[in-house]
């Protein structure tokens, strides 16, 4: 099989996170998981054998070689991730976590009252810079950013932040780009490379990060 990775396995999160404000509400973000599905499919389809960590998403897969835990926090995100990351071989951070969440969630619906509501948050775990910390050096990790202003200087940041390998950029200017679209046009970031793609279909947008993976580990 051309560009393989068969037997090994890959770690991969995608989709949002919820984080409840009570029974009925949660803070939550527009993704809708299809560029972290498009990959897990594309690297099943290589030979790999995948674990998927997934938030809600209306996507489904019947591949075999693709075995999906789903959660809905970030904290259910990071006990899966931090459980499954120990025996990975390439860990891949698509998902769009929630960086805040409720500090206190109401056992009972929050009743209209009044012309302002104040809800404390409190900042989530960042899963890739928890994981960055205790990553092997024979561990291939990929982060992904997405930004609206000074894109590959706060990519950049990230990428030796979180002691990633390569972090994929989405930059929200782009038109088609980013949540609720089924295009994306990125620009993958590594410590002495950049390399720019056009807009594409995610689908053909995972092959292109799944290939210059593959080149960096095996070429």
């Amino acid at each position: 099989m051309e560009n393989s990775f068969k037997g090994k396995k890959v770690l991969l999160t995608a989709g949002p996170t919820y984080e409840p404000i009570d029974p009925v509400r949660f803070i939550g973000n527009h993704s809708t998981g299809k560029m972290g599905y498009a990959l897990a499919e594309c690297f099943a389809q290589r030979g790999a054998i995948v674990q998927l960590v997934s938030g809600p998403t209306g996507l489904k897969t019947d591949n075999a070689a693709i075995t999906v835990t789903s959660i809905t926090t970030a904290d259910e995100m990071y006990a899966a991730v931090k459980g499954l990351a120990p025996d990975a071989d390439i860990l891949v951070y698509a998902a769009a976590i929630a960086d805040y969440k409720p500090k206190v969630v109401a056992d009972q619906k929050i009743k209209k009252a009044g012309n302002e509501l104040t809800i404390e948050l409190v900042k989530n775990v960042d899963i890739a810079a928890a994981l960055g910390k205790e990553k092997k050096a024979e561990q291939f990790a990929v982060g992904f950013a997405l930004e609206t202003q000074n894109e590959s200087e706060n990519a950049r940041e990230k990428l030796l932040r979180k002691n990633l390998d390569m972090i994929v950029l989405n930059s929200l200017n782009d038109t088609g780009a980013g949540f609720k679209h089924d295009t994306n046009k990125i620009t993958i970031i590594e410590e002495n490379a950049t390399t720019a793609f056009e807009l594409k279909q995610k689908t053909e947008v995972a092959k292109d990060i799944v290939d210059l993976i593959w080149k960096r580990l095996y070429a």
